[in-house]
């Protein structure tokens, strides 16, 4: 599993020219699955650490402007993208392989089980765009502050 978290002000996801997810200040992640991520990998301790990672990562400014707050402490809210381009491969020519990312039944399961995990922890709103949906995303990186976290590598 990979994400790419970003720290928002506000964000919102549209398909087909619809809002179909809208959050103020907290996290916006893009999610995907790698072809190593199965079924059994929503009950790992990997799995389990990303979440962790993701919910108290100290991103957030505390009153000296120093990040120490995470999204617990703040009670931000919390928009989940599924994104399988996260596996990207561009090493040959230029257009990118996409061999490595889970297979799409697969990685829905997956990012369902990732988001009701998430929506028992979120302190504050959640939001999700559709599964194999093309989406448009509008969002003010705060920061801008981006973080990769790669499940292979925790």
């Amino acid at each position: 599993m990979r994400v790419v978290i970003q720290r928002v002000s506000d964000a919102k996801v549209s398909v087909n020219n619809k809002v179909v997810g809208e959050i103020s200040t907290g996290l916006l992640v893009l999610a995907g699955f790698g072809k190593t991520d199965d079924t059994d990998f929503a009950d790992s301790p990997k799995w389990r650490k990303m979440l962790d990672k993701i919910f108290n990562l100290r991103v957030f400014p505390d009153d000296d402007g120093k990040l120490n707050l995470s999204l617990m402490d703040i009670k931000g809210d919390l928009m989940l993208i599924s994104q399988f381009t996260l596996y990207a491969d561009c090493k040959k020519g230029r257009r990118p392989s996409f061999t490595d990312a889970c297979h799409p039944y697969v990685a829905e399961s997956l990012f369902d089980h990732f988001v009701e995990e998430a929506g028992k922890r979120a302190p504050g709103q959640l939001a999700t765009g559709r599964f194999g949906a093309e989406m448009h995303l509008d969002f003010t990186n705060w920061g801008p502050v981006t973080i990769i976290l790669d499940s292979d590598e925790l």
